[in-house]
């Protein structure tokens, strides 16, 4: 059950600063220009989204929008990601009522756990649902690492389907790809990192840089997969140092920044972030690139 193959934008939320309201005019911008340059999948309401300074209310009236506007053309994966077991099951619950395609769930962060926690922890999300549910791992911004075995015991569940692997270690990589082949998925979830993880099989990456570059991201893995490794090779060198760029600060003010460059939103940002401070060095690498920030 491969839920998407190629490129798929982890999605920014626009707010409004003058009333740190969701800027649901701008997110309007956002989709239909993911949309007309021909991503595979979004994802609403991940990390890149900020959904942990958002309400419920707001989350839900985001992912209303943003499914009632794709209108099913490609999958629309909601985040469902907690510290707390039982909010998760809340989330994805909701997300399946909603009609969304997949739950993305990361590692509870802050109180963390063990190898088996994490396993019970999936295993009771997947439990309550009956849409595909995609693990998310990420321990820079967790604290947790999911261990390739244990990945692998939790590819045993039906719901449990693909892994999105941003740990940036290469040799977890290496033991990761051969114990999952043909029971999990696996997606880079690192922007720098998308031809190797293509080249261990994965079958696409979850994008951050796709918010200002869908187009571009999409021809890398489609390059890949269409057996042309030398241009995908290429778009992937060519974009690391924009991918460097934009992780220069905690994501998403970076590209949240590089958004407003290009007239698809505001860069305001819920405490604890605050606005991007190297706007500059942020343009500069823009235009290399071949972009034409304002």
């Amino acid at each position: 059950m491969c839920i998407f193959k190629g490129a798929a934008t982890a999605l920014i939320t626009p707010f409004k600063s003058e009333s740190d309201s969701v800027d649901f005019e701008a997110l309007e911008r956002l989709v239909n220009f993911q949309l007309e340059n021909g991503i595979s999948a979004l994802i609403v309401g991940g990390t890149t989204g900020e959904p942990t300074t958002m309400t419920h209310s707001e989350r839900s009236a985001v992912s209303k929008f943003v499914l009632s506007q794709v209108k099913g053309r490609i999958p629309v994966i909601l985040g469902a990601g907690s510290n707390n077991t039982y909010t998760s099951i809340e989330y994805a619950i909701e997300a399946e009522d909603l009609g969304a395609d997949a739950v993305l769930v990361i590692t509870p962060y802050y109180n963390k756990c063990t190898q088996s926690g994490l396993v019970a922890h999936f295993r009771a999300i997947a439990d309550r649902i009956s849409i595909p549910l995609i693990l998310y791992n990420v321990p820079g911004r967790t604290g947790v690492n999911i261990d390739p075995k244990t990945a692998l015991e939790l590819s045993a569940h039906k719901n449990i389907v693909a892994i999105k692997e941003a740990s940036g270690n290469l040799s977890q990589f290496m033991s990761l790809a051969p114990l999952i082949e043909g029971k999990l998925d696996l997606y880079s979830g690192d922007d720098a990192l998308v031809y190797p993880l293509l080249s261990l099989g994965a079958k696409g990456v979850i994008s951050v840089a796709s918010n200002i570059i869908p187009r571009y991201m999409s021809d890398l893995t489609n390059a890949y997969f269409c057996g042309d490794l030398t241009k995908s090779r290429t778009m992937q060198f060519k974009v690391n140092p924009l991918v460097s760029a934009l992780f220069s600060e905690v994501s998403p003010i970076p590209v949240k920044c590089a958004a407003k460059m290009l007239g698809l939103c505001d860069d305001y940002m819920r405490l604890p972030l605050t606005r991007h401070t190297k706007k500059e060095e942020l343009k500069q690498t823009m235009r290399e690139f071949g972009l034409n920030p304002n």
